[in-house]
């Protein structure tokens, strides 16, 4: 991996993203002959070592697809010689936490997350449930190479359904806020995004003694993300407003990420979630003596200007939740989290998740005697425009593109940014503009965008 302009991160695997590998369901390489080859690989190089078999946990969102690829997981893993945990339907984070408590060598994920329904993938996390470095990824990559080999029949791995998933997972998320925090007459509006937190988010506030309302808690297997959940908050605005309810919660479909909306149905994205947690840390010395936190590239001036208020400090990572546990990691932080919604809070958890940074949320309203409207107020957002432009990462490096990028830079002078960011999951190049005037910020993306356009 190597950093390139505008604070672009270039990989150099063949099939590994930012975010495990993902793509349209029955094209190269999200195919089940492709997903079987991957489990055995996998299997060989995340068991490797281990006396015995070894085993991998496997836990996946709604899609229909998913079905299919658990399917060939299972038959690569075994071949693999590698036992087999199945948890059904389970939120990542969720894979991750019973990863590391049932002492499997690894847990995988099938999921695209934001993703709509025709699009899957697969996430790996290691061990101890944090994702896996790049040197493990080029080194399943480069045992895919090689023939497919099953071991013995004596060796197979056998599959065994992990029947408490759920409730595990419930009672660990409990467990990260005070025993004493009380959500009774608090209504809240949790909308799952029919994902893989339709059947445990509700009951993780309402065991809390929240006032629970689901929306987006129907999974049909073709419904996930759609107009729902943390990429369509404004469904949760409406019904917060609609039920005169407290806050709404809205996850996405792997429910690794999370939105808010506060009693009068402003939508809350990252940036304030973070803000709000980050105080309530730093009121309890949570953030240490370096008082710091990390965002993205992405992280908008106002938060970083609203901490810098508090007396607290950002550290800009790449864009990608694994940068972002990867700036924490370096400098020994706590508290980290992108704009989209990934909230990593590592004294509660290994990787981002909704569900638990929410109620890190929660406990700090009740913890600081604010309303979710009030604390966030603090935040003044600086104007702020992205476009995505279906187009290769290499248009970021034509020279039609850096000219257009020096000079928007040149215009905006120390009163705005400008970022260029291929997407790690989908074929497109995101273009922000950010600055004071909303008007300027709309022009200078629209013209790099139309150059972009114009070259893909």
């Amino acid at each position: 991996m190597k950093k390139v302009n505008n604070g672009l991160v270039k990989m150099n695997r063949q099939y590994f993203g930012t975010d495990g590998i993902r793509g349209k369901v029955g094209t190269y390489p999200i195919t089940p002959e492709f997903v079987l080859k991957l489990g055995w690989a996998a299997g060989r190089v995340l068991c490797k070592g281990h006396s015995g078999k070894g085993k991998v946990l496997i836990g996946k969102d709604t899609r229909v697809s998913g079905y299919m690829f658990e399917s060939s997981l299972q038959a690569g893993l075994s071949a693999a010689g590698v036992d087999i945990l199945l948890s059904g339907p389970m939120p990542t984070p969720a894979v991750a936490y019973l990863t590391h408590t049932l002492h499997a060598q690894a847990g995988i994920v099938i999921s695209a997350s934001h993703n709509p329904y025709y699009d899957n993938g697969i996430k790996f996390f290691s061990a101890d449930g944090s994702k896996l470095d790049d040197e493990i990824e080029r080194a399943i990559e480069a045992e895919m190479e090689k023939p497919l080999e099953t071991v013995g029949s004596s060796m197979l791995g056998k599959a065994l359904r992990v029947e408490d998933a759920a409730g595990r997972y419930i009672e660990y998320c409990k467990s990260t806020v005070p025993r004493n925090l009380d959500l009774a007459g608090t209504k809240i509006v949790v909308d799952c995004a029919n994902g893989a937190t339709y059947h445990v988010a509700g009951s993780v506030f309402r065991e809390r003694g929240a006032e629970v309302i689901e929306i987006g808690n129907q999974p049909d297997g073709f419904n996930i993300n759609e107009a729902c959940g943390a990429l369509h908050p404004q469904t949760l605005s409406k019904a917060v407003l609609e039920h005169g309810a407290d806050v709404g919660i809205a996850l996405d479909g792997d429910g690794d990420r999370v939105m808010m909306v506060d009693h009068l149905g402003n939508i809350l994205d990252g940036d304030d979630l973070l803000y709000v947690i980050a105080c309530h840390r730093l009121l309890g010395k949570g953030l240490g003596r370096d008082k710091m936190v990390v965002g993205t590239l992405m992280s908008n001036l106002g938060l970083e200007k609203a901490l810098a208020n508090r007396g607290i400090r950002l550290a800009r990572a790449a864009v990608g939740d694994r940068y972002v546990l990867e700036l924490m990691k370096k400098h020994g932080l706590i508290l980290g989290g992108e704009t989209s919604g990934h909230i990593i809070c590592l004294d509660r958890t290994s990787t981002g998740d909704g569900v638990i940074a929410a109620l890190q949320v929660l406990a700090a309203l009740s913890g600081m005697s604010y309303s979710l409207h009030e604390i966030t107020s603090e935040v003044s957002k600086t104007p702020q425009i992205m476009i995505n432009v279906k187009a290769d990462a290499s248009v970021v490096q034509y020279d039609g593109t850096q000219a257009a990028v020096l000079a928007a830079k040149t215009e905006l002078g120390d009163r705005g940014r400008v970022l260029l960011r291929p997407s790690g999951t989908e074929p497109v190049v995101r273009v922000m503009v950010e600055g004071e005037d909303a008007a300027q910020i709309g022009r200078l993306a629209d013209g790099i965008a139309a150059v972009i356009a114009e070259r893909a």
